[in-house]
């Protein structure tokens, strides 16, 4: 069974088998939300215009994930009569969900519109992308939605879905569909992370694909590059996770004690940046063997020399001149901010989450970067060494405190907060 590990890889994936409408004719849409991530990567590889049809599910009132149609911009409406026959949903029932989630669909629209007006798809083709489908419901009302704006031609791009949907599908031109496995069930069995998308993410990935077409014309061919490295440094050789877009600034993760390249909580915020547009290296600062020794890890100015050579390392075989952040955790913080404290760092912006930068305290004054300092609300201790620390930074900088939180914010949602805080700074600040 093929597993994809999260949207962006999808995406990714899905454009290799897209490259043939690369050109100005084109245009991307996803759907809200979780096409939207995939629909981004497609976007960036066949340098499109990307937007977005809201489309929404109208389920059956005693199973709701269960589709008997859907609704779209426009007035559009496709049922699924076979699915209402047999849940034997009455007209009156049909109606009051029609009317709920039209409702929802209006304020969506109204909120994406208010800061992106649609793209011109007369004459267009209009590639509709989502993270997959099931009975296909949502993904014929986008196509109906496209015709009706005037696309020329339109095709229906996804990862995964059952192969009796992806064959019979009228309402597009053209199917593409990744993979087809049987017996089917749901979409989210065939991702690694299938973690919801937020409204904000998808105003976000807008944003960046919108902001996009100046800053990567210069270098538009250029490959993305998602690969593990080794870097040498200092007479050792360490491991990264280096994910690379065609342009973009990067963010380098410095980890905190007692954790590693693999950490869920850093990829789960690297995933964010990326969704963004972000390029990023997740890096062990140690060899296996230093990690065993409590010396060695809260050595911060050890740290934060490797994190320098490592940063140099990024720039002279990767990332040329692109702008480069950090983001730090806990002991993994003190050494971003040490770092960025020397004089040709170069540095344009550090996140620390849970950090401990009293560890870097002397060094504070010197940092120039724009520095945000993420800390849990129920995180008492070192909230308070943030606030002495934030008091010794002349740069620009913020301290946001995350209510509930505790260190390893673990709390729901308080993860996503942190994410969100980051993608924000960074995507000010490395542009």
């Amino acid at each position: 069974m093929h597993v994809f590990k999260d949207r962006s890889e999808a995406g990714r994936e899905l454009a290799r088998a897209l490259t043939r409408l690369r050109g100005p004719g084109t245009v991307v849409l996803g759907l809200p939300r979780g096409g939207v991530p995939v629909a981004f990567e497609v976007a960036v590889a066949l340098d499109a215009p990307l937007d977005v049809i809201v489309v929404r599910k109208l389920g059956v009132p005693f199973q709701p994930e269960l589709a008997m149609g859907a609704v779209g911009e426009n007035g559009v409406r496709v049922l699924d009569d076979r699915v209402r026959s047999l849940s034997g949903v009455t007209e009156r029932e049909l109606a009051l969900v029609e009317a709920r989630e039209r409702e929802v669909l209006e304020k969506r629209v109204a909120q994406i519109r208010a800061v992106r007006a649609p793209e011109d798809l007369h004459g267009k083709t209009a590639v509709i992308v989502d993270d997959g489908i099931a009975t296909g419901s949502t993904a014929r009302v986008a196509c109906r939605v496209a015709r009706a704006l005037g696309a020329e031609r339109v095709v229906l791009a996804v990862p995964v879905g059952p192969k009796d949907t992806v064959g019979d599908f009228p309402e597009a031109d053209e199917v593409v569909c990744l993979t087809t496995p049987s017996p089917f069930r749901a979409v989210g069995r065939f991702y690694s992370d299938f973690s919801a998308t937020e409204d904000d993410e998808v105003l976000h990935l807008l944003g960046a694909a919108a902001r996009r077409p100046a800053a990567v014309s210069p270098q538009k061919d250029a490959a993305p590059v998602h690969e593990d490295v080794l870097i040498p440094l200092d007479g050792v050789t360490v491991q990264g996770s280096l994910h690379l877009p065609a342009t973009g600034g990067v963010v380098v993760f410095a980890h905190g004690s007692g954790s590693s390249r693999h950490s869920p909580r850093n990829r789960a915020v690297a995933r964010v940046l990326q969704n963004a547009g972000l390029g990023t290296l997740l890096l062990d600062l140690l060899s296996p063997d230093e990690e065993l020794e409590r010396r060695a890890v809260f050595d911060i100015g050890l740290l934060a020399s490797r994190l320098m050579a490592a940063t140099d390392w990024l720039r002279s075989e990767r990332a040329g001149s692109r702008t480069v952040g950090y983001f730090g955790a806990s002991t993994g913080a003190a050494a971003a901010l040490w770092a960025a404290a020397e004089p040709d760092s170069g540095i344009s912006a550090v996140v620390s989450r849970g950090g401990r930068p009293d560890l870097a305290i002397g060094r504070l004054g010197d940092v120039q970067a724009p520095t945000l300092l993420i800390v849990g609300g129920a995180d008492h201790q070192v909230l308070e060494l943030n606030r002495e620390a934030a008091r010794h930074l002349r740069c620009p900088h913020r301290l946001e405190v995350v209510p509930r939180a505790t260190h390893l914010f673990e709390e729901p949602g308080t993860l996503d907060a942190v994410a969100r805080l980051a993608r924000d700074w960074f995507t000010d600040h490395l542009a």
